[in-house]
């Protein structure tokens, strides 16, 4: 968590993410409420959400001055996403250092 600020210092990337990552908790919230219920084609429709949510984010981190890390294999990827969207990024935003690094990027 002490190297998450190095690599979320673009604006740009900073707005996205305040965006995009709850975008993609709703979709994959509702994704398997939907499944769970047996609404398979809402389900799936709400998995778009996530997908465009790590497309966008993607596009931000290439403004980044420091890159991501590279996905160890896709266990690695599916773990870090997940963890970046459920509790990295919200903890980044409720401990202020999302704002801090938003007014330092101007």
């Amino acid at each position: 968590m002490q190297d998450y600020p190095r690599f979320h210092q673009n604006k740009t990337n900073l707005l996205l993410h305040i965006v995009m990552v709850p975008l993609f908790v709703v979709g994959v919230l509702y994704a398997l409420s939907s499944a769970m219920q047996g609404h398979w084609l809402a389900a799936s429709l709400a998995l778009a959400l996530p997908l465009v949510s790590i497309a966008v984010q993607g596009a931000g981190h290439k403004r980044e001055p420091n890159p991501p890390l590279p996905f160890d294999g896709p266990g690695d990827f599916v773990k870090r996403i997940f963890s970046e969207q459920f509790y990295r990024f919200p903890k980044f935003v409720f401990s202020g250092e999302w704002l801090a690094a938003v007014r330092s990027s101007d």
